[in-house]
């Protein structure tokens, strides 16, 4: 019955999607009808577009070929219509169907994931050396280099290998999954086989897809499934991370309305001192800044990177939002040639950057992955690869392993809480932009925003308010032994938030005669934004950042592509910069913020026009310089007719040999105070982290988007058409 309910849905969207044209068309009709006897305006200009995007993917680190990774299927109405006294309404209205979840659901649908308990293998670095030593009354499970799902050491068993060794009871977290709760009873119908659901089905390790899981650090699995399917680590992360399947078939149609991209009405009001005043409200888009693939000053709206990472061009993926805009146009002056002042009040609910639900196609920097298995763990418990040493604290060779796998049971670790801001007025957010243009025709800007971060901040859970390892209200631990009575500051479950930012910036555009070339200039300091740092002890920190980017376009002939027409060349260079960056070295590594102090992302553009500019070859190249990462994406849009268009493409990633080592960081397991699962200077209990490193979690900061997309090696063709 669930199954026909969920077709009758999709059946019901997809015709709403693909009538939309012509439900715009009679309302086009009767509009005009009602504009001939009620004002002189003119008809409505409407303009339809349906697009196919289709994309197939590599291999991934697992080994295996993703295969069919996008059948995005696009309707667009664009919609024009002068109205009564001065106004003017523009509306464009986009539904969208991806069919790679039922296409591909091996690998992104009901389907995805382990089938077996078995086939979720974590890796147990202590199990062969406990094993060496006569296996130290452990069951023959805990003695392999890997343990299945749930097959982790629990506290009961650490304290039994420190008495096999003569040693003391150090106490710790113990507890196991709640299989219970690992057995999802919306399983049984979608007709999964029985082998396909339990304690291990639907999971994949956290990050297989860009790297490899046996280095040494630690991971954990993570669910991957649709959440109607499989509702384990399922929450709202800000629009994002609860959808079930078919709101990622069809992302568009959900209750943020999100198929209006825009609808907005606008005038000018002409002022008595011969000035205007520009008016805009409604759903809209504010574009601020003038680059290409990341974000400077363009950041008023939040970003939809689940649809093709950062790849799609902004306007296709920035999320509308209900705003108002105002705008002052002075004119000219003694200096200037034009000046305009703008105020930006964005008044929606807040909606954050949708980074990407796991289990789809589009993840960014993995973290919508991260963010899920971290909330699985907390609601449901799980195991953790290589954490619990082997040596207790302060024993030779304890920093540097070996580990066992460990079991955690629930409210342990991971995301206990989203706090997501509430709507209200001191939630709001509100910006002003000066613009002008000199004599000499320098055109530049002045920009301000108070608004709040699109993306989330992590804050561990401060032992006052909650036990981490219990979930009961303290601020000591509750275990016998060494650990008792000790604060708990340093902790590895968080609550997510999203901090406030103040942001002030400006931007110049000028062309150099001498070089035939067009500059742009954008750079905007911003004040609140969170990173995180494990050298603090919410294990976050607040800092300044200056971001800015110089961009250059120039028209170039190059023979080889065209005598008669020029190639454009467009270059920039991004760079942000941390201020206060904390770096710390610690008795097994670095501890700190894992984010680069200064970094540098570079973008090529060479675009050509050929045949009478109906062919245009193209080639994109992006690297960044501190992750060693980068990509080149070939394209060729070829203009079939005046209104069909067919693209094909691809985009090649790749990384350094020594990037895996380079993104390596702190990954917390020794980020609280309980023995044996901390070692600092190699005395028992001290606060703060041993500097343990891995790629997981926080290697996802210091390779990037570039970097944790560099095993997403993709080909594509989109066709277009206009009605």
């Amino acid at each position: 019955m669930k199954k026909r309910t969920r077709l009758k849905r999709r059946q019901i969207v997809g015709v709403t999607a693909t009538a939309l044209a012509a439900m715009v068309m009679p309302g086009v009709r009767a509009e005009e009808k009602v504009a001939s006897i009620d004002v002189k305006d003119d008809p409505w200009k409407v303009d339809i577009y349906y697009e196919n995007d289709t994309r197939y993917r590599g291999k991934n680190s697992t080994g295996d070929v993703v295969g069919l990774s996008k059948f995005r299927n696009t309707l667009q109405a664009e919609a024009d219509k002068k109205l009564a006294n001065g106004w003017a309404f523009h509306g464009v209205f986009r539904g969208t169907y991806d069919g790679v979840y039922e296409l591909n659901k091996d690998q992104f649908g009901r389907s995805a994931g382990s089938r077996r308990a078995t086939d979720v293998r974590l890796q147990n670095t202590a199990g062969p050396a406990a094993a060496s030593l006569g296996g130290l009354g452990l069951p023959p499970v805990h003695l392999g280099s890997t343990v299945p799902f749930g097959g982790g050491v629990g506290r009961t068993v650490v304290d039994a290998i420190q008495a096999g060794a003569g040693l003391p009871n150090l106490g710790g977290p113990g507890g196991g999954p709640n299989i219970n709760m690992f057995v999802d009873p919306n399983y049984a119908n979608v007709n999964i086989p029985p082998a396909q659901y339990g304690p291990g089905a639907g999971l994949r390790l956290l990050g297989d897809s860009w790297h490899d899981n046996n280095r040494g650090g630690i991971t954990f699995a993570v669910p991957v499934r649709p959440c109607n399917v499989d509702s384990r680590g399922c929450a709202d992360f800000g629009g994002y991370g609860d959808q079930n399947q078919s709101e990622l078939e069809f992302p568009e149609f959900n209750d943020r309305l999100d198929f209006i991209r825009e609808a907005y009405v606008k005038k000018t009001f002409g002022l008595a001192n011969g000035t205007d005043v520009f008016v805009k409200l409604g759903k809209q888009q504010v574009v601020w800044g003038r680059t290409d693939l990341f974000r400077v000053l363009d950041v008023v709206n939040p970003i939809d990177y689940s649809r093709n990472n950062i790849y799609d061009e902004l306007q296709d993926i920035r999320i509308p939002m209900w705003i108002a805009q105002g705008e002052w146009r002075m004119g000219s002056s003694e200096s200037m040639q034009e000046r305009n002042l703008s105020v930006v009040w964005n008044f929606d609910k807040y909606r954050a950057s949708n980074l990407g639900q796991c289990g789809t196609p589009n993840v960014m920097l993995d973290a919508g992955c991260f963010f899920r298995g971290m909330k699985n763990l907390w609601d449901n418990g799980g195991t953790v690869a290589n954490f619990a040493a082997l040596s207790p604290p302060g024993v030779p060779g304890s920093v540097a392993g070996p580990w066992f796998a460990t079991n955690f049971g629930t409210h342990q670790i991971g995301i206990r809480d989203v706090k997501l801001p509430e709507w209200s007025l001191s939630n709001t957010q509100i910006g002003a932009k000066f613009e002008g243009v000199t004599e000499g025709g320098l055109s530049f800007s002045l920009n301000a925003l108070h608004y709040r971060s699109q993306l989330p901040s992590l804050h561990a859970i401060n032992g006052a308010a909650v036990n981490a390892f219990t979930g009961a209200k303290g601020n000591t631990s509750p275990f016998s032994g060494p650990a008792q009575g000790i604060p708990t500051t340093h902790l590895i479950a968080f609550d997510m938030h999203f901090p406030r930012v103040n942001l002030l910036g400006g931007s110049l555009d000028f062309q150099s005669e001498a070089l035939g070339a067009a500059f742009r200039l954008e750079g905007a300091m911003t004040s609140g934004e969170e990173f995180v740092n494990t050298a603090r002890p919410g294990l976050y920190s607040r800092n300044r950042v200056w971001r800015s980017v110089i961009g250059m376009d120039r028209p170039t002939f190059i023979p080889f592509i065209s005598t008669s027409r020029t190639t454009l060349i467009s270059a920039q260079l991004f760079h942000q910069h941390i201020f206060n960056h904390e770096e710390e070295h610690a008795q097994g590594g670095i501890v700190g913020m894992p984010d680069w102090k200064d970094n540098f992302i570079g973008t090529l553009l060479i675009k050509g026009f050929v045949q009478n500019d109906r062919v245009s070859p193209q080639l994109i190249l992006v690297r960044d310089f501190k992750a060693k990462a980068w990509v080149a994406s070939p394209q060729v849009d070829w203009l079939l007719t005046d209104n069909l268009k067919l693209t094909i493409g691809a985009n090649i990633k790749g990384k350094s040999d020594d990037s895996d080592r380079r993104w390596e960081w702190d990954d917390c397991r020794s980020c609280n105070p309980w023995a044996p699962y901390t070692t600092y200077s190699g005395q028992t209990l001290s606060p703060g982290s041993a500097g343990l490193s891995g790629l997981e979690p926080l290697g996802r900061f210091r390779a990037g988007p570039v970097g944790t997309a560099w095993r997403e090696d993709e080909a594509y063709v989109t066709l277009r058409y206009k009605f």
